[in-house]
């Protein structure tokens, strides 16, 4: 029996960084916020995907998740790079302007 397990480690490994290889490649979104609107965002992200918050507008904005998740900070012609780390819905908003809102999908 100790020779049958000898034999069966390295396909369980090698199976296992197989598995790891073929994982999907991160994606970049962009979200860009114009006319005190945040545009549509993607209908499913993913983990780590990366989502550019452009701000083309003349004010300052931010894109702050109802659930303190993430709080970007987009003065006016500016962007930010954010990675995506959790699964599921988050609702987001501009802390300057509580009307401007959005959600992410996030999916494993």
């Amino acid at each position: 029996m100790g020779a049958m397990k000898a034999i069966y480690a390295p396909v369980i490994v090698t199976g296992l960084l197989l598995a790891i290889g073929t994982a999907a490649p991160a994606a970049e979104y962009q979200i860009v916020v114009a006319n005190m609107k945040f545009a549509p965002p993607p209908d499913q992200l993913h983990l780590g995907d990366v989502i550019i918050w452009r701000n083309d507008d003349i004010f300052h904005h931010t894109a702050t998740a109802r659930d303190a998740s993430f709080d970007i900070d987009l003065p006016a012609k500016s962007e930010a790079r954010m990675t995506i780390e959790y699964v599921g819905a988050v609702e987001f908003y501009c802390r300057f302007h509580p009307t401007m809102t959005g959600k992410l999908n996030v999916q494993p």
